[in-house]
C-alpha cells in the first residue's frame, strides 16, 4: 500500500498548538510522487512499497500505459504546460533519448549507479537502465511438433510467419526498438520487416497480445520479450520458447527525472532506491534480469554477458523513430 504519512508535527500542549498556529501557516500535506510507467501493474506493488518503506512512507501515486502512449501524453503535457509527472519509468532507451533531446529530464547521476555495467548507463547522466530485457521466440508446444531453431529468419518463410504474431511498435517501445536497430541491421534492414510482411506475420498491440495469442492456440509461434515467456511457462501455459542464434535488440526500462521547478529530493530517492540493491534485489524476485552487477539472473534466463546484443546509437534511433512507424504503419496496413 502507498500511503502517506503526515509529516505535520503534533503538539502535546494546545496552548502552544493555538500559538503556533496564529503565527505561522498551518504545514500541508506531503506532495505525492507521481510515476509514468509501462511497468505491468501485477509488478509495481513490491517496488513502490519497498521504496516507500526505505523513504519514511513517500506516497506515489501511478499513471501507467503503454511506452508509446506515455511519452505521447509526455510530450503534449510539455506542449501545454509542465509534464505533471515527476519520475519516468519506462521501455527503452531510444524512448529516453527523445525526452532527452526535447529538454523533459533532469540531469542526476544517481550513486548506486556506478554499480551498473557501462551498456545501462546513459553517458549524458539523464537515464539508467534498471533491468535487461531480450526477445526470444516463444512457441506452443502442443501445436508446434518440434522445438523450433532459434533464428530470426524464420519469421520470413510462409509457412511459419503465417503461424506467427510479434508487438506492433506503434504501441509497445519494446517493438518500437526492435524495428529501429533491425532495420539498420546487416542482414535484416527494411528487407526483413516486408519479408515478414509477405509470409504473413500478424501485428499485435503489446507484448501480451503475443503471449495470449501463442498460449490461447491462435498463434504457434510470437516474439516477445523473454520474462513474460518464462512467466507464462511458468504459470502452466503450454508455451517454452529459444533465444535467437543471430542475437537480439535489448531493453533496459530506464528510469528518469522529470525537469521541473520544486523539491526534487524524492524523485532522486526513487531513483537511487531502484538501481540500489535493495531495489535490484525486488527486480530479481519478480524474474527481471537486474542491471546491478553482483545481482543474481533468475533461472531460465541469460544476463548480459550470455545474449549477444544487437543495438544501434539510440540518439539516431530517437530522432528517426516517428518516421520508422510511418514507414512501418504504410507498410502494414
Amino acid at each position: 500500500m502507498y500511503c502517506c504519512f503526515s509529516k505535520k508535527s503534533v503538539l502535546s500542549l494546545c496552548s502552544l498548538f493555538l500559538a503556533f498556529t496564529l503565527v505561522s501557516p498551518v504545514l500541508a500535506e506531503a506532495k505525492p510522487l507521481l510515476l509514468y510507467t509501462s511497468f505491468l501493474d501485477e509488478d509495481l506493488p513490491p517496488l513502490l512499497d519497498g521504496f516507500s518503506k526505505q523513504y519514511g512512507g513517500v506516497e506515489v501515486q501511478v499513471f501507467r500505459s503503454g511506452t508509446e502512449e506515455v511519452s505521447s501524453k509526455i510530450l503534449a503535457e510539455k506542449m501545454t504546460g509542465e509534464v505533471q509527472a515527476d519520475v519516468l519509468l519506462l521501455a527503452d532507451s531510444t524512448t529516453f533519448e527523445k525526452l532527452k533531446s526535447e529538454g523533459v529530464l533532469e540531469k542526476y547521476r544517481s550513486p548506486e549507479s556506478d554499480a551498473l555495467p557501462e551498456v545501462f548507463r546513459d553517458r549524458d547522466d539523464f537515464y539508467c537502465g534498471t533491468k535487461m530485457l531480450a526477445n526470444v521466440l516463444i512457441y506452443n508446444t502442443t501445436k508446434a511438433a518440434n522445438a523450433p531453431t532459434g533464428t530470426w529468419k524464420n519469421l520470413t518463410d510462409p509457412d511459419f510467419g503465417s503461424k506467427t504474431i510479434i508487438a506492433g511498435p506503434l504501441h509497445s517501445g519494446a517493438a518500437a526498438y526492435l524495428l529501429g536497430v533491425l532495420t539498420r541491421t546487416d542482414g535484416f534492414g527494411w528487407a526483413y520487416y516486408e519479408g515478414m510482411k509477405k509470409s504473413g506475420v500478424t501485428i499485435g498491440r503489446g507484448n501480451g497480445s503475443v503471449i495470449t495469442a501463442v498460449a490461447g492456440g491462435e498463434k504457434t509461434y510470437g516474439i516477445v520479450v523473454d520474462y513474460m515467456a518464462m512467466r507464462a511457462k511458468a504459470k502452466g501455459s503450454p508455451v517454452d520458447y529459444v533465444y535467437l542464434s543471430e542475437g537480439s535488440p535489448v531493453v533496459t526500462e530506464p528510469v528518469g527525472i522529470v525537469k521541473k521547478s520544486g523539491d526534487l529530493t524524492d524523485a532522486k530517492h526513487f531513483v537511487d532506491f531502484v538501481l540500489s540493491e535493495a531495489g535490484q534485489k525486488i527486480v530479481y524476485d519478480l524474474g527481471f534480469v537486474p542491471a546491478r552487477k553482483g545481482v543474481p539472473v533468475p533461472a531460465g534466463l541469460q544476463g548480459v554477458d550470455a545474449v549477444k546484443v544487437i543495438d544501434y546509437d539510440a540518439t539516431t534511433l530517437a530522432a528517426e523513430r516517428d518516421d520508422d512507424k510511418v514507414k512501418f504503419s504504410e507498410m502494414f496496413e
